[in-house]
């Protein structure tokens, strides 16, 4: 296996760089300073819909998410989310609605995290990951799995709790591994899922089952999915990724087989690739590269040595 020592180590995982913003869970239960960091004048709030937030080109070339004082947010009564404070003591809020409201000037555009996370900064970038989680949970989680009443909203978001029976629910992370796995000889073991686009290959990954360390996971999905054996896994980073609520842990895995089966299921095709190989795929069109935000193309660029050409960087003469 390659060492993480090369050009491509220090480079983000997309959703990971630290955001500035301090979650202040210890205020979530405080109603009062809720309320009064609400009315503040520097609070600032935006809308989340859908997974989508509004976002707009700033004219230093950047791109934010529209934010705008409290007292100019859209009304809403419950589905009111705390995201934390910065250093300047400024408060976010999220505000779920069933629909983004409209921009008079016409220059903000609707935007999910597959883009807007390419292009917001890691302020920004890391509220929305917050928002969009907690409004994925909260659609999906409005009733009581203990009693099969109707929950309400608590801890700013944070919580939903049961009247009936009292219960107490929690925001869902399901953790799923991520892993590059290489071969004695060095190649990266890269696979196409059933509803990709032809050339489009990448790393596997699956769910962590009940009663399952990540390891054994890795272990179990890489065969499951590819039928290679696997030994020696490494951790590299985890990653946010909430579609709908998922944490990615990113693995280098190390194979002790290497003749492929493939499920046919989830993973319709697998192939070793040497650098060589990998290249020469990329520059021909016939693999296209990994790209956007998900910790896979790291895992392969850690390997490759070097970043992944973007998509449409190279010349097709197939």
């Amino acid at each position: 296996m390659s060492t993480f020592d090369n050009a491509t180590a220090d480079r983000p995982i997309g959703l990971t760089a630290p955001s500035g913003i301090d979650r202040a869970a210890h205020h979530r239960l405080d109603e009062a300073w809720l309320a009064a960091a609400w009315s503040h004048p520097t609070t600032r709030v935006f809308v989340v819909s859908g997974g989508q937030v509004l976002i707009d080109d700033t004219p230093e070339g950047g791109t934010e998410i529209v934010m705008t004082p409290a007292f100019e947010a859209p009304v809403t009564e419950t589905h009111r989310y705390f995201l934390g404070t910065d250093e300047e003591g400024v408060s976010y809020f999220a505000l779920q609605k069933d629909a983004l409201p409209g921009r008079m000037d016409q220059s903000a555009r609707p935007a999910g995290l597959r883009e807007a996370g390419l292009l917001l900064g890691p302020r920004d970038a890391g509220l929305m990951v917050h928002a969009v989680a907690l409004e994925n949970w909260q659609r999906l989680h409005r009733f009581c799995s203990r009693c099969g009443e109707r929950t309400v909203i608590a801890a700013a978001g944070h919580i939903r709790r049961c009247q009936a029976c009292g219960a107490e629910h929690y925001p869902r992370t399901d953790p799923a591994v991520i892993m590059l796995v290489t071969d004695d000889q060095d190649r990266a073991l890269l696979g196409r899922q059933v509803h990709w686009p032809e050339g489009r290959f990448s790393t596997l990954a699956g769910f962590v089952e009940p009663g399952e360390s990540i390891e054994q996971s890795v272990v179990r999905e890489v065969y499951e999915e590819a039928g290679i054996t696997v030994g020696e896994v490494e951790y590299v980073a985890s990653q946010p990724w909430p579609f709908p609520s998922s944490l990615m842990l990113g693995f280098m895995a190390r194979a002790t087989s290497s003749e492929i089966d493939v499920d046919g299921e989830e993973i319709e095709e697998a192939r070793w690739f040497s650098r060589e190989d990998l290249t020469a795929a990329f520059e021909s069109g016939e693999v296209m590269p990994p790209f956007g935000i998900s910790i896979a193309a790291r895992l392969i660029e850690l390997w490759y040595g070097k970043p992944l050409p973007r998509p449409g960087s190279f010349n097709r003469t197939n």
